[in-house]
């Protein structure tokens, strides 16, 4: 059978589940009892093959950070496409590409910042890595509890999040810290300053007692993604990182989720914190569904690397073109301050009907990156199947929405910074009903 062939076969959402299963690997996770196929989008909305519409409240995992069939967008990339230079690697002059990285390095709040371009979040970790491991001259990490960094070889390393860690072969030699979780563990009783100064007496006790003194940094995510949007009180890093400059120890800020505005309070997780890291990674929203990720940080840092390197895709033309438009829209229409109202609506409106549903431990996370969990009522365990019951209820009454946390209980919401008032009003009912009707 010709691809010609298999495209005219067509065929709907089971028959297309039977072949994704047939061809594709075993451990890629499909949303939902029955899985949907999105074929069109507009806005924030999007339509599966069936015909059916939803809000999207999820964005491709905080992806689309634009929405769907977005002008400037799309226009941004015909005009590249019209030009016939898809690619050219970074051999050459690309345009788009020193534009973006000038935009990237006057708004990450980095001095004399350098800009690599990558694909993907994975490879901007992988690639700081690779920069605070290079100039450190040593392969020790630290690394967070319930943290995710990305699926490579050293990016799993150094996930602490078991069901994403697929091996226990590492390339660095990696310290554990204490996550901010405020339900669970060992800091979770304390208030928000006893907190910090327990999280930085647990630092130096790791580098004390867990590695050799020389190690090269610490990579932590302001608010955990896949962790199930967990964040440690506001200035925690600024604590931890008076002890890392003791050492020379690098702060590395993975913004790969928290960055672009998302949070509201700040354009980067990491400002929340009044510290500045050496290096932050980013990726998913700056190029709303096109494969764009990167690394900016001090030029001495970046510049350490001794050999020569490049990305053959990373920061091509097409991607950076779309970067371009992306950023620049979020910036033209403050979609940070529209993170923070709308946010607000959502995280106060799911508090309020927390208060009716013991099944609800918490809802937590800042601006359009939101997170509710869910327990077994009258204690802190973890209720992974009613959380999947309010995931598919949400499906059938016409909304998408996330999954994750260490124990896979928590609902993750990361709606496009262009969610309007009414839509983050029609979620919220969609999202309260669909809890009753899980609890009931």
């Amino acid at each position: 059978m010709t691809s010609d062939d298999l495209l005219a076969a067509g065929g709907g959402a089971p028959d297309l589940l039977a072949r994704h299963k047939a061809v594709m690997p075993s451990w890629m996770p499909i949303y939902y009892a029955e899985p949907i196929e999105i074929v069109s989008g507009s806005g924030r909305r999007v339509t599966d093959a069936a015909g059916r519409t939803y809000l999207d409240f999820f964005g491709g995992v905080l992806t689309n950070m634009l929405g769907y069939d977005i002008a400037e967008v799309r226009e941004a990339v015909e005009r590249q496409l019209r030009t016939g230079v898809s690619h050219t690697s970074t051999l050459y002059l690309i345009r788009q590409q020193v534009e973006l990285a000038e935009k990237i390095a006057r708004v990450s709040g980095i001095e004399d910042a350098r800009v690599f371009f990558t694909n993907s979040g994975t490879e901007a970790n992988e690639a700081a890595l690779l920069m605070a491991t290079t100039i450190r001259r040593s392969n020790q990490v630290l690394a967070v509890r319930n943290s995710y960094h990305g699926r490579s070889y050293a990016a799993i390393g150094i996930t602490g999040h078991r069901s994403w860690s697929s091996s226990s072969l590492n390339p660095l030699q990696v310290a554990w810290l204490h996550s901010g979780d405020r339900l669970r563990g060992l800091l979770a009783r304390l208030d928000e300053a006893d907190h910090i100064e327990a999280a930085v007496e647990d630092l130096r006790e790791v580098l004390a007692t867990q590695t050799a003194g020389d190690v090269a940094c610490l990579i932590a995510e302001p608010i955990q993604g896949v962790g199930g949007f967990v964040h440690a009180p506001d200035g925690l890093f600024a604590g931890l990182k008076k002890v890392l400059d003791e050492y020379g120890i690098l702060l590395i800020s993975d913004e790969v989720q928290t960055g672009w505005g998302r949070t509201g309070e700040h354009f980067w997780g990491y400002q929340a914190h009044g510290v500045t890291p050496d290096l932050l990674t980013f990726a998913k929203g700056i190029g709303n569904g096109f494969a764009l990720g990167g690394v900016v940080g001090r030029a001495d840092v970046i510049n350490a690397i001794q050999a020569i390197s490049f990305s053959t895709f990373g920061g091509n033309p097409i991607s950076t073109a779309a970067g371009n438009a992306v950023l620049d829209y979020v910036l033209d229409h403050d979609l940070q301050a529209n993170a923070q109202r709308v946010g607000a609506i959502l995280r106060d409106g799911l508090r309020e009907a927390a208060e009716n549903h013991p099944i609800v431990a918490e809802v937590r996370g800042k601006g359009l990156m939101l997170a509710v969990e869910f327990v077994r009522p009258g204690t802190l365990e973890p209720d992974a199947a009613v959380t999947t019951r309010v995931f598919e209820e949400c499906k059938a009454r016409g909304l998408l929405v996330g999954k994750g946390g260490l124990y896979g209980n928590a609902l993750r919401m990361g709606p496009p910074l262009t969610l309007t008032e009414d839509e983050a009003r029609e979620g919220l009912a969609i999202l309260v009903d669909s809890i009753a009707a899980a609890a009931a």
